[in-house]
């Protein structure tokens, strides 16, 4: 499911991640928080990053870039350049 850049605010995003998250990891009852990291959830590799990016990018249709990728520490992270890239409000 592609989201809406208009009107989506960060509660939208979040609500996108964990969608993503709980694909990604199979598990149903992941609860994502802004300041969970790869060391929070069990499994959370390299593979499952790029899973995770992929699967942003096309739930959202953006891409992200290298710069931006690299920037990524935690899912707040996420958060906040998926909301500047779709102009969240």
């Amino acid at each position: 499911m592609r989201w809406k850049a208009s009107g989506m605010d960060e509660t939208a995003i979040m609500d996108g991640l964990t969608a993503t998250f709980r694909t990604v990891f199979e598990d149903a009852a992941l609860s994502l928080t802004p300041d969970m990291t790869a060391a929070d959830i069990a499994g959370w590799d390299s593979l499952r990053m790029i899973l995770i990016l992929a699967s942003l990018e096309e739930r959202f249709d953006l891409q992200f870039t290298t710069r931006e990728m690299d920037s990524l520490r935690c899912v707040g992270d996420l958060v906040r350049v998926i909301a500047e890239k779709l102009g969240a409000t």
